[in-house]
């Protein structure tokens, strides 16, 4: 069996000389609550026949509502721990978290009530500083954070 892969995209701005990254939360019952390392970057699943970077740009569109242009630095990828691969790119550049429009999925909830509910795929978008971001994101994709480090700070 292949292990499943997913792409995004690591956004992130520079003010007055301190770096943010933008970290998405997931929407749905299930992280209602979660905060510490349950963050993540806009990404999503793709299949054999998607081109990575096309998967992320268009997740990263699907899950805020913005389309993505620019010089884009390709990441290592990072295996979370369900065995999942993310494909990732970081980009400089900017947008409005608190405006962002995420597209939504459906299920039956509560579990076996017979009633289903739709939510939003990414319930909120927060621009952080690193320092926070190495707390507010899932543990296996600080890595990201720390290439993206490696490859911008002189």
């Amino acid at each position: 069996m292949k292990s499943k892969k997913s792409a995004g995209i690591l956004l992130y701005k520079r003010i007055d000389g301190q770096l943010y990254i933008l970290l998405v939360h997931p929407g749905g019952p299930f992280w209602e609550g979660n905060d510490k390392g349950h963050w993540s970057i806009p990404k999503g699943e793709f299949t054999e026949e998607e081109n990575a970077f096309d998967a992320a740009i268009r997740e990263f569109e699907e899950e805020t509502a913005t389309r993505l242009e620019g010089h884009f630095t390709e990441l290592s990828p990072v295996k979370l721990k369900s065995g999942k691969i993310v494909y990732t790119w970081a980009l400089e550049g900017d947008i409005n978290a608190d405006t962002i429009v995420s597209n939504t999925f459906e299920i039956e909830w509560p579990p076996k009530s017979g009633t289903i509910k739709t939510f939003p795929e990414i319930d909120k978008a927060q621009w952080f500083t690193v320092e926070e971001a190495l707390v507010k994101i899932n543990e296996a994709m600080r890595d990201l954070i720390l290439q993206l480090l490696a490859k911008i700070e002189p």
